[in-house]
């Protein structure tokens, strides 16, 4: 178990530092010149004040210096300054990413708990109408646009029916908890502010549907596939000819030993959801990393273009890592291979 571990914590350590040696090169090979982007043409017409803008970014240096500037800035917890907002990236990345992981986790949770059950029972019943159902979802959910079904949930929950909140994670009106963790349904907990709890809760239906929908799809295909291929395992005929109860020998058996592929599946799943909420942000103005991502890009910022980058590639090496480690515990033939 401690070889394992010890060869998967230093893959993870290897990746993370490759994924800054890549990030930092793709970040600065960005289309457009930060120069226009923040300072306009009139500003940018100036010799002298351009210099002192890129001097005081380090646009001035040559590549392999500036990205000793960002490894030294990164061993002390540095990500540089945002050119847009003039404040530490990492002090924006902390501002914005609660909003994001309360927004994707709501999304996580809805996938698990309607698409795990769903795949069970498709395959259970497989070529019922129930089957049919669980297809038909997951493809309309994997193949429709996140920005369109964003547009049209919106349109017609908030807008038509009016039985949503708008926009935002909470009403304009309202105010926000007492800061704890920056998730607003723990913070509202915490502060006992049900009222709160509730705004919070109903402002985050929509928007963890829309995102949820695409991984929903892919995770009740994935668990099917994976109890459709257990189902057909000698173990289960011998469960079966035991005279256990069909679902124990679904749940026990078949379920158990489908997990790997659903937890591969469900961890990458999280990952993409965490970084790839740009569309549904900014649809329903969520104050996350998303829309700042695409305010970041827009503006060409560098140095918040590099951080994001940077923190997509880390959560990614670390969400693999749990991955690994979950292995072990779902089946121990893991650690001797």
């Amino acid at each position: 178990m401690v070889l394992y571990l010890v060869r998967r914590v230093g893959s993870a350590v290897l990746m993370t530092a490759l994924a800054t040696v890549m990030v930092f090169l793709i970040a600065n090979q960005v289309p457009g010149d930060p120069v226009l982007a923040q300072l306009g043409d009139l500003a940018a017409s100036d010799p002298a004040f351009v210099a002192e803008f890129r001097a005081l970014h380090h646009l001035d240096r040559p590549l392999p210096e500036r990205y000793w500037i960002f490894l030294e800035g990164l061993v002390h917890g540095d990500l540089g300054m945002s050119i847009a907002t003039q404040r530490p990236v990492l002090d924006d990345i902390v501002q914005y990413a609660p909003a994001t992981v309360e927004l994707a986790t709501a999304a996580f949770v809805l996938s698990l708990a309607i698409g795990i059950p769903l795949g069970v029972l498709a395959a259970v019943r497989r070529d019922s109408w129930i089957d049919h159902v669980a297809r038909a979802l997951s493809l309309v959910g994997v193949s429709s646009p996140t920005f369109w079904l964003a547009f049209v949930v919106l349109a017609v929950f908030y807008g038509g029916l009016q039985i949503a909140p708008g926009p935002g994670r909470l009403d304009p009106s309202a105010l926000a908890p007492p800061t704890v963790t920056g998730l607003f349904v723990i913070d509202s907990v915490v502060a006992r502010d049900w009222e709160t709890l509730g705004a919070a809760l109903a402002h985050l239906v929509l928007p963890s549907l829309v995102l949820a929908a695409a991984t929903l799809g892919l995770i009740t295909r994935t668990t099917r596939a994976a109890v459709l291929d257990s189902l057909g395992q000698d173990y289960v005929r011998t469960a079966r000819a035991k005279g256990l109860t069909e679902w124990a020998v679904v749940i026990r058996h078949a379920l158990r030993n489908a997990w790997i592929p659903i937890v591969t599946l469900g961890g990458l799943a999280y990952a993409n959801l965490l970084t790839g909420a740009v569309m549904t942000e900014t649809v329903f103005s969520w104050p996350g990393l998303g829309r700042y991502t695409f305010r970041s890009a827009v503006a060409v910022d560098f140095p918040a273009i590099l951080g994001i980058t940077l923190l997509v590639a880390v959560v990614y090496v670390a969400i693999n890592l749990i991955i690994d480690l979950s292995y072990a515990l779902l089946d121990p033939r893991v650690l001797r291979s």
